[in-house]
């Protein structure tokens, strides 16, 4: 994320903690969250991890069970490349997920946790229970996705 697009998300956060109405949600409620978002973090920082040893840090050579000085046929190649796009995907994905876990704990501490960062309504608890990193109201997610 650019330096610009992260100012504006900071201003956009803080003009709606400002002019929201909406009753906040309380310590314990927010503590409780909080909690949730920790183990959610440690587990995607687990799978993450485990995406690097298990894929990305080995050689191709390594991923086939290779062992010979003899090349292997170009079918094994394109499945190895295929399962290494995949993981690459999938390690995207996760780093993604930590990115808005990490973003939903800043907001627990600035006190503007459960607000929709579009509208400034409160999110519901239901969601929030799915979704706990969630950035958005499901009336404002709907419109994001056309």
């Amino acid at each position: 994320m650019t330096k610009a697009k992260k100012k504006k998300t900071a201003k956009k956060k803080q003009n709606i903690a400002r002019k929201s109405p909406v009753k906040r949600m309380s310590k314990t409620e927010l503590k409780k969250y909080k909690e949730i978002l920790l183990r959610e973090r440690e587990k995607v920082g687990g799978d993450l991890s485990h995406i690097a040893e298990n894929t990305l840090n080995k050689s191709q050579r390594d991923a086939s069970g290779d062992l010979s000085g003899y090349s292997y046929h170009m079918a094994d190649m394109a499945s190895d490349d295929y399962e290494r796009d995949f993981s690459l995907g999938r390690a995207t994905d996760e780093q993604k997920r930590l990115y808005l876990i990490d973003e939903a704990i800043k907001r627990i501490e600035e006190g503007t946790y459960g607000l929709c960062l579009q509208c400034g309504k409160m999110i519901a608890k239901k969601r929030l229970s799915a979704l706990p990193y969630t950035e958005m109201c499901i009336d404002c997610q709907k419109k994001k996705e056309g």
